[in-house]
């Protein structure tokens, strides 16, 4: 009895010594936003390690594009960041156009900008909508989601379709926008404004929210450069980097707006600067409609058949059923919602690329997760992933 007690008291003096566990979260789980499985090492409700799974949902996405001719594969474009179809369907036309040597109409331009920044818009409203019901809001997702379904339907009113829209064109876009559909553009600027002041009263500066997110999952701005982070992640750990401003594409040069840059790289910051980039949107959004309204003006005093009409007026540069796209390579970035998205194209003088590699944004912000989550708590990890904003099929393409 003297030995035990010994032994006991040994044991309390030393503390208690817990197991390791291992738990799956997903690849079928609501807070992993898809097809992803995190293999989670615990002890007790500190997260030792977090190992990401991939691949669930790859689709072989680069070795299709081999396959098909250069207009055809547009479409399969939709289905990496469906949440941002448009930026899917802009950076490869892009780079088509790079090696085709097209050069596109300054409206065509204007409203490729102007429909980006609207999808930039519903695919932050997702998020804000999702990450704040991960942490337990419930009222943000149907504010959020209500908002984003009157996007929809003016991108219904546009192509036809509310995810996967297939809108952009090598050469400029589908068609012009429809009669009247700017009237409706702007009433929705005007409700989304007054909307946003009470999304952003409801949750931002929430106790709760705050306690759940502040100085959670924190990432500096040397890690998150060395991960190669990109778009709101990299710019909430305070790195000034938008490919907008700093390599400018498109029009976005002759438009005025700012970057949010968050302070401390937490996930509130991460939550902050999409928040603040709606606002930039709407900004960027007003200025096209002005543009487009001044094309328009210039056009009716101009006669029939008059010089610059068809500059004014064209959207789409008709090209040939089967594009023939002479050998070179090109690599082009742009400024999706979830960070920087690349193509890099090569052509051997075809009907079809030889080679093309997407460089995915969403993909080296998930593999930062494992350095974000460790020591912290199995319910921070939800709100960590959910601050970084995932789509698989951007990742496993």
């Amino acid at each position: 009895m003297e030995i035990k007690s010994a032994k006991i008291t040994l044991e309390k003096e030393k503390g208690l010594k817990t197991e390791e566990f291992i738990v799956n979260i997903g690849p079928q789980h609501p807070s992993t936003h898809g097809l992803l499985r995190l293999v989670v090492t615990l002890d007790g409700e500190k997260v030792v390690e977090v190992v990401p799974h991939i691949g669930y949902l790859h689709r072989s996405t680069e070795k299709i594009a081999e396959n098909r001719y250069y207009h055809s594969f547009v479409p399969y474009t939709d289905r990496l960041d469906y949440i941002s179809s448009m930026f899917m369907n802009w950076g490869y036309v892009l780079a088509v156009e790079k090696v085709a040597g097209i050069c596109i109409s300054p409206r065509a331009e204007y409203i490729r900008v102007l429909i980006g920044e609207m999808n930039r818009i519903s695919s932050h409203l997702l998020f804000y909508g999702t990450f704040a019901m991960d942490v337990g809001a419930f009222t943000p997702f149907l504010w959020g989601f209500r908002e984003r379904e009157k996007i929809l339907d003016l991108f219904e009113a546009l192509c036809g379709q509310r995810l996967t829209y297939n809108y952009y064109r090598i050469g400029g876009v589908s068609h012009d926008l429809p009669k009247d559909w700017i009237e409706r553009l702007k009433r929705f600027l005007e409700t989304f404004k007054s909307a946003y002041k009470d999304m952003d009263n409801i949750l931002t500066d929430n106790i709760i929210f705050l306690k759940r997110t502040k100085e959670v999952g924190v990432l500096s701005k040397e890690k998150a450069t060395a991960w190669g982070c990109t778009g709101p992640v990299l710019r909430g750990s305070g790195m000034h980097w938008d490919l907008r401003k700093d390599e400018p594409y498109s029009v976005y040069k002759e438009l005025k707006f700012d970057v949010p840059v968050g302070q401390n790289g937490d996930t509130w910051d991460r939550y902050w600067v999409r928040m603040q980039e709606m606002l930039q949107s709407v900004k960027i959004i007003e200025q096209c409609i002005e543009k487009l309204k001044e094309m328009d003006d210039q056009v009716a005093k101009i006669p029939y058949g008059g010089k610059g009409f068809k500059d004014l007026t064209e959207v789409h540069i008709r090209n040939k059923s089967v594009l023939t796209v002479p050998p070179g390579e090109a690599y082009v970035r742009i400024e999706a919602p979830r960070g920087e998205l690349g193509y890099y194209l090569v052509s051997s003088g075809g009907e079809k690329p030889w080679r093309l590699k997407i460089r995915s944004g969403t993909f080296c912000n998930l593999a930062v997760l494992p350095e974000l989550t460790k020591g912290g708590l199995v319910a921070d990890l939800v709100a960590i992933l959910a601050s970084l904003d995932i789509v698989l099929g951007e990742i496993d393409r």
